[in-house]
């Protein structure tokens, strides 16, 4: 089952680089590169958060063992929407980059959900996981909140038409409503 997640999650990526070495990326390359990449990242980052809520609501435990590979998958896709913006649209222009980091709100949010996503990639491996103990489940609760700022950063990015961002918008809040309905009813005392 991992293989097969990680060989889909890869395809967006493939067709990159298919693109890349047959001159197919569209009249705007640049623009369209950042885009699947931000996409792709949004995209496997709500995933991530929707194994969990699967695992309660269906009872199908293992699919437990797939959320840091989709995890990781959303910052591999969020580095490369990243690295997009400071290679090739600005060129390594630090003055630049700065100057879009402060002035454009999107950006700013953006690249606050990159910073949030380090420390979870960082602290994904077993030994890291098993030595940080109860500490490693509040600190990766921030993935929700990375998956709250990285659809204000695509909603703020398309400005106009915001359909797609929406939907993300509604994914998040059913899967929050999720974890609170839950957490109300594993609480909540049953009548005798």
């Amino acid at each position: 089952m991992r293989a097969a997640v990680f060989a889909v999650a890869l395809v967006p990526f493939a067709r990159l680089v298919s693109g890349f070495l047959t001159d197919d990326l569209t009249a705007n390359p640049i623009e369209f590169i950042t885009r699947q990449t931000g996409y792709w990242a949004l995209v496997l980052l709500v995933a991530s958060l929707a194994v969990t809520p699967i695992r309660r609501l269906t009872g199908w435990n293992d699919i437990i063992k797939l959320r840091r590979l989709i995890g990781l998958l959303a910052f591999f896709y969020a580095t490369l929407h990243l690295v997009t913006w400071i290679v090739l649209d600005k060129f390594f222009d630090l003055d630049i980059m700065i100057e879009d980091v402060v002035k454009r709100r999107f950006i700013t949010i953006g690249m606050l959900t990159w910073v949030i996503l380090v420390p979870l990639a960082l602290t994904s491996t077993t030994n890291t996981i098993r030595r940080l103990g109860r500490k490693w489940q509040t600190l990766h609760r921030l993935a929700y909140v990375a998956g709250i700022t990285g659809v204000i950063h695509f909603w703020w990015l398309v400005k106009a038409d915001v359909f797609e961002p929406q939907m993300f918008a509604a994914v998040l809040a059913v899967l929050f409503g999720v974890r609170i309905w839950w957490t109300w009813r594993t609480r909540t005392p049953s009548p005798s």
